[in-house]
């Protein structure tokens, strides 16, 4: 399917843009030519970074908004031919912390967004980001979209209410929708202001190389999954909103193959130049063994069949590029008082 013909002089409203995923798929759409608006409401450590988009400011427009907000939604959708909805709490520690703002971003609002679109868009297509994390320990590997959903945290239980939302609003309303639900995502633009590693293992990882801090692998090292490059789940995004085969459809979107926490490990040294043994063994803390899921990993077949997408990036060759561009932009996302006074420098160029 040609792209760039299909999203060419569109308008696309990219919903969590200035976040890592969100943002690179507002770069893909620049690209493409379509007419891109961007909303984020650059709560603190959500990963929105205004310098997530530099170098295609002048080509895109941003409000700084926040999705809990309906009034704005109730604006902002009108006009969109696409809606790429990215916004969401990610970190599953912070939500047991906090559960119930972690419901109202990703459940309540997601109704917000929703009502908007059937009350004032209701031709626009909207694509969802949803999760693996729901699945909760897998009952047989790979997971399929059939499995079982059994959440062990907070945000696996609101990240499914926020997509079966979706799936209920084509149904009751036909409302164009489709969910892809994601695996373990890396790349450029990621967050590394999260010291805890709250927001991903590889998020982390990259982190603690750069500070020339050995890395900490918890348990056995053995558990199994897989990771998707960002380059390519923004392929599968612009697919599934190109496709009408996937409206009312959820597809998961997985890596290449499984790695275990240790191979992972292993490639991301390498990527960096360091020794091969330069992490130590650590058990797993409390608070992170009561939600781990043990080995997990996806079947991507359903969303090779139906829209012909598959991932292409080779785990070593994304972490490679990964960790060379957190290198050389290391100052725009390492420190969090400093990315707050970058951003008060560029929204007012940037806000519209």
């Amino acid at each position: 399917m040609d792209l760039e013909q299909v999203y060419r002089d569109k308008r696309v409203l990219v919903i969590g843009g200035l976040g890592f995923i969100g943002s690179n798929l507002a770069q893909r759409l620049v690209k493409l030519g379509a007419q891109v608006l961007i909303i984020d409401s650059l709560v603190p450590d959500h990963g929105g970074n205004v310098y997530n988009i530099a170098n295609v400011r002048d080509r895109v427009s941003v409000n700084v908004s926040d999705v809990r907000d309906q009034h704005a939604i109730n604006f902002l959708v009108r006009g969109q031919h696409y809606i790429f909805n990215l916004a969401g709490q990610v970190s599953h520690i912070g939500s047991m912390e906090d559960p119930l703002t972690d419901n109202d971003i990703n459940a309540r609002s997601q109704v917000y967004l929703l009502e908007a679109c059937r009350r004032h868009n209701p031709r626009a297509r909207v694509v969802y980001t949803s999760t693996r994390q729901f699945y909760g320990v897998p009952q047989y590997l790979p997971v399929d979209e059939a499995h079982p959903v059994q959440p062990t945290d907070v945000n696996g239980i609101t990240k499914w209410a926020g997509e079966q939302y979706h799936m209920v609003y084509h149904r009751a309303y036909g409302i164009p929708t489709t969910a892809l639900r994601l695996t373990n995502v890396y790349g450029p633009r990621q967050v590394l202001k999260d010291a805890e590693g709250r927001m991903g293992v590889i998020y982390h990882f990259v982190r603690k190389v750069l500070a020339g801090e050995k890395l900490r692998v918890f348990g056995s090292g053995e558990q199994l999954r897989d990771y998707v490059y960002v380059d390519d789940v923004v392929a599968a995004l612009l697919t599934a909103g190109a496709h009408d085969r996937a409206l009312g459809e959820v597809f998961n979107v997985g890596g290449l193959r499984p790695i275990s926490h240790l191979q992972l490990v292993q490639h991301l040294l390498a990527a960096a130049g360091l020794p091969d043994d330069w992490f130590d063994m650590a058990p797993f803390p409390p608070e992170r063994k009561a939600i781990d899921v043990g080995s997990v990993y996806l079947d991507s077949t359903k969303i090779g069949r139906a829209l012909g997408w598959t991932p292409t990036t080779d785990l070593a060759a994304g972490l490679e590029r990964t960790f060379a561009y957190c290198k050389e932009h290391k100052d725009a996302y390492w420190d969090a008082e400093l990315v707050a006074t970058l951003q008060e420098g560029s929204l007012q160029v940037e806000n519209g």
